[in-house]
């Protein structure tokens, strides 16, 4: 199977206040160093869309072996990160869209989707909740590159998921892993409360 990790983290972090979700400890390392591993662990090329103004987002990848891709305005959306994140790999590859701020997912689950990958290697695969609650990540074949390529702002890939449901299948992944993403530092205390 031809396929690569794309990990998206370029966002602002805007509801933080100030801090960097993408740094926040767990386990005693920064979730982007974390997750960032758990991709490396699949055995895929991982590819890391980064905003060009954070440099302690780049020192926790630092000594681990992913391909960085600089986007220009992560501003104007999650879609421009994709689009950059895209760009960089070869045209005949699948790929993993992973978020960097999803805490609960471990290496185990981006293992299962890999698996369930190559099984159907030409459907739309989505992690979800135990509860059935579409999350991330998602694999998307080569074939659908072009409609990703078109997307603008911050929906993400949602109108392709929806132009596309009859090749989409859920994959439930424990607990809330697939869904569990934390903005502000009040929901970073609450789950911290959860795990102790």
């Amino acid at each position: 199977m031809n396929a690569h990790i794309l990990l998206l983290a370029a966002g602002a972090s805007s509801r933080m206040r100030g801090g960097d979700k993408l740094l926040e400890q767990v386990d005693g390392v920064a979730q982007l160093t974390r997750i960032a591993r758990a991709a490396l662990s699949t055995g895929l090329p991982v590819h890391v869309a980064l905003p060009p103004d954070r440099p302690a987002r780049q020192a926790a990848l630092d000594g681990l072996a992913v391909h960085l891709v600089i986007v220009p305005d992560p501003s104007l959306g999650m879609a421009e990160s994709l689009k950059a994140g895209l760009a960089a790999l070869p045209p005949e590859a699948g790929c993993m869209l992973l978020l960097a701020d999803l805490p609960d997912i471990t290496a185990a689950d981006l293992a299962t989707l890999c698996d369930h990958w190559r099984a159907e290697p030409e459907a739309i695969l989505r992690g979800a909740a135990a509860d059935g609650t579409p999350g991330h990540p998602v694999c998307f074949p080569p074939d659908l590159r072009d409609d990703l390529m078109t997307l603008r702002g911050d929906e993400g890939a949602r109108s392709v998921l929806v132009r596309h449901r009859a090749r989409l299948r859920l994959i439930p992944l424990p607990d809330l892993h697939a869904t569990a993403d934390l903005d502000t530092p009040e929901d970073w205390a609450a789950w911290r409360a959860a795990r102790k």
